[in-house]
């Protein structure tokens, strides 16, 4: 899979965070302790980075990914019961607007849980 090493890890330090945090905090508590804890295993993290949303070669919009790791990942985190279909959605649609390929969807939800999209387009 693409970038499988990279995610292997990321999802690692979530599991690390979560299991150190616990269930009920904001989703920025996990975003900061998890920048904290890849940062740590060396990768180059970027919190709330603005990425442009084009449409017909348009801007149209902006929206900030919440973790990019290495340039190469979009971390979309969760603070929720579980993750549902309009997560899934909004990580898709973040993969779409960039030239990203991978997003790691990772929710510290009551029960830890991820999911890894790809989506590759015409931007790739």
């Amino acid at each position: 899979m693409l970038h499988s090493d990279l995610t292997e890890k990321i999802i690692g330090a979530f599991y690390k965070v979560n299991n150190s945090l616990g269930f009920g905090f904001l989703e920025k508590v996990y975003e900061n302790a998890l920048k904290i804890e890849l940062q740590k295993l060396g990768f180059n993290v970027k919190q709330q980075q603005n990425i442009k949303v084009y449409y017909e070669n348009n801007q149209v919009g902006d929206y900030y990914a919440d973790l990019l790791v290495n340039d190469l990942i979009i971390i979309e985190l969760k603070a929720a019961e579980s993750i549902c279909e309009e997560h899934e959605a909004q990580l898709i649609n973040y993969l779409k607007a960039t030239n990203i390929e991978v997003g790691l969807l990772l929710n510290f939800g009551r029960k830890a849980e991820f999911k890894r999209k790809i989506f590759s387009n015409n931007k790739k």
